[in-house]
């Protein structure tokens, strides 16, 4: 267990925009930062951070928290495991509480959990068996250097070795205590019905690590080195609960800041071609590790830039890859460019056999645009043949109707029409065909518009106005709890106190009761805080790791739209913060207003039960009277 001063120390540490930034590209809005929600597809910036107040909010899904609460919404990290990741990236020392785990929480450790543990213990086997082991050396590191590859490199990417007996690892986790039913689960192990120790499945391979967006090892890639086996010459994880292979790409962990920096990513297949271009000191690649690109991965991407150079080895089976990976990636609205390598060299051997300098001018210059690179396939392919070529301009119209910006269309139609000469209503005509068969090609669920609300009865949903007032009081606490109010009372002395002390004040003396339980809680520990002699407000909150307390301070404190600077021409607006005194006084007036309606409504209702009605006639012309006070205050028209 980790202990609570080193939670405190990683709290105080962090900085919410910066663990934000490795998983979503943020610009610049104002005081805040923005960008696109990474819990679901959009195509205008909802998503935002608050470098002040250290909290994000999400206005696509109404999610909001700290930078824990993300990492734990966004990689599903258990609260240690964010608090963990969050401690590595600030070279925090994490000091654990020595206690042995209950029996309790022992088993609510998941099978996700174990799954995450097992793949640690073996990525820990695979390296060591590399480093430390005579056959390791001899077989696994040897293969590695003659591919050209540094220690530094190897360690990076922490590529390890799978000796050759049969059940090595498997014999090492059972004796650490790792049952037979979480490695078969997690596809490490193989158990035949005649073999109950059980098979190694990547022995006597070279091992790629696979690792999530944040850098937890979910998968294992292994390269058989043998030439003389008839055996797959690449073998994957198989899927579990935690590894997907559509939804991940190799060396996203490594590269990710590169790619954001660069503002580019470079597309490959294999686990060797991001490794080799890492080496040759290009760090903006990932792979979609031998399968066809998927719409998860390229979200992945899109995270961080919105900028792909595709490369792909220059036969025909690259060039079809490249192909069905440029309409996915246009239909996600990715600006794209395609580099073929030069007949027997993929971007393994290229960067091998270049300089650095050379390679990155190389993938610079001879990178085109998607209509370029697909003319000039196409039209080899035509040759003189008129058919063929209708046929090749076709396609590349096709490719068009993925994209979903109207300008965008029309600006790459003015470019096909100029290449080859062409009307652009001709271009049009068949842009809108095109369009058509790609409408008929999406999904029905891709194309639903929003239910209407439905109106039951005809009553439309009532308001509670006393609730929304409510929602009001404790909105200011958690904003503005710890602001000194300055006043004069009723003898014309001045007083200082606190908006959280305003409010509770106010709560106490009509004996108030909450009427949702998260106000409650929230209430509740503001209510310790003052007998603590502490102003519990939102940056207390915003530390809790409580989901819903998490959304609601992410509502109160961060606005979904900014002022614009109306100063320029001398029109001067007063912040909520200026006024702060007068909307809390008009708030808890309104309140003990609706407040006051609801006790009348009540002793109305009751009259009819009780034999002494006197003395609640008597009660309701009280408020009635006290109602009415209140309305004066607040100039309301009788």
């Amino acid at each position: 267990m980790i202990t609570p001063a080193t939670i405190d120390k990683i709290f105080s540490t962090i900085r919410v925009e910066e663990i934000i930034g490795e998983f979503v590209q943020l610009k610049r809005a104002g005081a805040n930062l923005k960008g696109l929600s990474p819990f679901r597809d959009e195509k205008t910036p909802s998503f935002v951070v608050s470098p002040s107040k250290q909290i994000w909010k999400d206005f696509s899904t109404g999610k909001g928290g700290n930078a824990i609460s993300f990492l734990m919404e966004l990689e599903g990290f258990t609260y240690p495991e964010a608090l963990r990741y969050a401690a590595k990236k600030y070279s925090i020392e994490i000091e654990e509480d020595k206690r042995e785990l209950t029996e309790e929480e022992k088993k609510s450790q998941s099978n996700k959990d174990l799954l995450y543990k097992i793949h640690e213990v073996a990525n820990d086997f695979f390296q060591n068996s590399l480093w430390e082991t005579q056959e390791g050396k001899q077989i696994g590191l040897s293969y590695y250097k003659e591919r050209q590859l540094s220690e530094v490199v190897i360690k990076k990417f922490q590529l390890g070795y799978s000796p050759e007996l049969k059940n090595a690892f498997t014999q090492y986790a059972l004796e650490k205590g790792y049952s037979k039913e979480i490695l078969e689960n997690s596809g490490l192990s193989i158990f035949p019905e005649n073999t109950p120790s059980g098979i190694d499945r990547f022995r006597e391979r070279i091992i790629f690590p696979i690792q999530s967006f944040s850098g937890r090892i979910i998968g294992f890639g292994a390269r058989i080195l043998k030439s003389n086996i008839k055996t797959a010459k690449y073998l994957n994880s198989p899927e579990t609960e935690i590894y997907h292979k559509s939804n991940v790409l190799y060396g996203l962990n490594q590269s990710k800041q590169s790619v954001a920096k660069e503002n580019l990513c470079l597309l490959v297949e294999g686990y060797m071609d991001v490794v080799s271009l890492h080496q040759a000191g290009i760090e903006n690649v990932v792979a979609s590790s031998g399968t066809a690109l998927t719409v998860e991965q390229i979200k992945l991407i899109k995270r961080l830039t919105e900028n792909v150079t595709i490369l792909f080895d220059g036969d025909t089976a690259g060039i079809k890859a490249s192909f069905r990976s440029i309409d996915l990636l246009l239909q996600q609205g990715m600006n794209i460019r395609v580099l073929l390598f030069p007949d027997g060299h993929d971007p393994d051997s290229f960067a091998k056999a270049h300089p650095r300098d050379f390679v990155d001018d190389f993938i610079k210059k001879e990178a085109k645009d998607f209509i370029d690179f697909k003319a000039e396939v196409l039209l080899k392919e035509a040759d003189n043949d008129p058919i063929k070529k209708a046929e090749a301009i076709r396609d590349i119209v096709r490719s068009i109707a993925f994209v979903s910006n109207s300008l965008k269309q029309e600006v790459y139609l003015q470019e096909v029409s100029n290449k080859f000469s062409l009307s652009q209503q001709s271009l049009f005509n068949e842009l809108g065909v095109q369009n058509q068969i790609v409408l008929q090609n999406v999904p029905k669920n891709k194309l639903e518009i929003a239910p209407k609300l439905e109106i039951v009865d005809d009553q439309l949903p009532t308001i509670n106005p006393m609730l929304l007032l409510e929602e009001k009081l404790v909105e200011l606490m958690l904003k503005y709890g710890d602001r000194i109010i300055k006043g004069i009372d009723a003898e014309n002395n001045e007083y200082e106190i606190s908006v959280i002390e305003i409010i509770i004040n106010h709560l106490l003396e009509d004996n108030y009761e909450l009427q949702t339980p998260l106000n409650k809680k929230i209430v509740h520990e503001i209510e310790i805080g003052i007998q603590e002699n502490s102003l519990r407000s939102g940056e207390f909150f915003a530390t809790l790791m409580d989901e819903e307390i998490s959304t609601k301070v992410a509502d109160a404190l961060i606005e979904p739209y900014q002022t614009s600077n109306w100063e320029q021409f001398n029109i001067v607006f007063k912040t909520e913060e200026q006024l702060l005194s007068k909307i809390i006084n008009d708030v808890i007036m309104r309140h003990k207003r609706e407040y006051i309606l609801k006790l009348i409504d009540d002793m109305k209702s009751s009259l009819q039960s009780l034999e002494n009605k006197d003395e609640v006639y008597t009660k309701i012309i009280s408020l009635n009277q006290l109602k009415r006070k209140i309305d004066e205050q607040l100039y309301r028209v009788l």
